[in-house]
């Protein structure tokens, strides 16, 4: 009996030479690519190359688009884009239910597309909010005035000047008693007013590592009625 036209063997044969054949083809689309603009993608989503040259071969070498395909992926890192200036953002407006507080809140990221996201927009609205019921003295540490600063380190050098331990040990205690200051003081230091186990900050950077883009906190405004 003879055996049958597609055998083992001949199957075998023609996988090797169809994987041959798509290896090639695979070759041929990926050298059409620009190696630089490969290198240039790379360098701005951080990325892996194969992902890059995927993405530039669906969006026909157009590293902009390439960009936007990646981040809808899931696939650039925020860190990446980090030096860019994040520019565009929203502002946005809190006034409290019985008109005795209002806040004015500005949120930065890279781009347009970014800040018409609601995961973006929620946070921005959030802020507000929790700014007009925090009430912080600035949105980061190094945004405290040099005097408050002053100030409240030597009310607590005189707290601690009688409390008979050692220097170092009274030096420690300063530095605890700062850290809890700008904890309760400071917007990104501050827990969140919806959910006290994460920080301000911790809130920004998680939407700023989903986003794949920069997201700064850029500044506020907090008026109470009859307030200075």
């Amino acid at each position: 009996m003879e055996p049958p036209p597609f055998g083992p063997a001949l199957l075998a044969e023609a996988a090797v030479l169809y994987a041959a054949g798509y290896l090639q083809e695979m070759k041929s689309r990926i050298a059409q690519i620009d190696p630089k603009k490969i290198a240039e993608l790379r360098n701005r989503t951080g990325a892996g190359m194969m992902d890059c040259k995927k993405a530039l071969e669906e969006t026909n070498g157009d590293i902009e688009k390439a960009v936007d395909l990646l981040r809808k992926r899931g696939i650039a890192k925020g860190e990446k884009l980090a030096g860019r200036d994040a520019s565009e953002g929203l502002i946005n407006s809190y006034v409290h239910f019985n008109g005795k507080v209002a806040v004015l809140v500005e949120v930065n990221c890279i781009t347009d597309f970014v800040a018409k996201t609601d995961a973006f927009q929620a946070l921005v609205k959030d802020l507000a909010l929790h700014i007009a019921s925090a009430n912080p003295v600035a949105v980061s540490i190094d945004q405290v005035p040099k005097e408050v600063v002053e100030r409240e380190r030597a009310i607590y050098e005189a707290q601690v000047a009688d409390s008979g331990k050692p220097e170092p040990i009274r030096a420690k205690m300063v530095d605890g008693k700062m850290k809890k200051y700008f904890e309760e003081r400071v917007l990104l230091e501050q827990p969140f007013v919806k959910d006290d186990k994460q920080k301000v900050g911790d809130l920004v950077r998680g939407l700023s590592g989903t986003t794949g883009e920069n997201i700064v906190v850029r500044r506020f405004v907090r008026w109470e009625l009859g307030g200075a």
